[in-house]
């Protein structure tokens, strides 16, 4: 029961943008993370396809399904990659995998993947 307890409340703190913890509970030690990283780990991947790629402007067009962190339903929109790399092996049909994030009042594409 301790052990569940203790992981929901690092789990509710990591959610709750903090930068890490030092101690959740007496038993517990955690290390800090990035902010980035902590919404990598946690953030459900959502499935779509790419319908176009801007590398020189550092934008994917994905057709998506509904993005449950964002509470946004399916649709197709534009999203700026955190790192414009991540679009340099994409081409227009491929079928994706993606974390997106609200940063600084833009959506931006955190993780990228080929769906299997």
């Amino acid at each position: 029961m301790k052990t569940k307890i203790n992981a929901l409340l690092i789990a509710a703190a990591l959610f709750a943008g903090s930068s890490g913890i030092a101690m959740a509970a007496s038993d517990v030690q955690t290390s800090p993370l990035s902010e980035t990283a902590t919404l990598a780990v946690f953030a459900k991947l959502t499935s779509g396809e790419v319908r176009k790629v801007d590398t020189e402007q550092g934008k994917l067009t994905i057709k998506h399904e509904a993005i449950e962190n964002l509470q946004m339903p399916g649709m197709t929109m534009v999203f700026k990659a955190t790192d414009p790399a991540m679009l340099e092996k994409l081409q227009v049909g491929d079928k994706i995998k993606f974390a997106a994030e609200k940063a600084n009042g833009a959506l931006v594409i955190t993780t990228i993947q080929a769906a299997k």
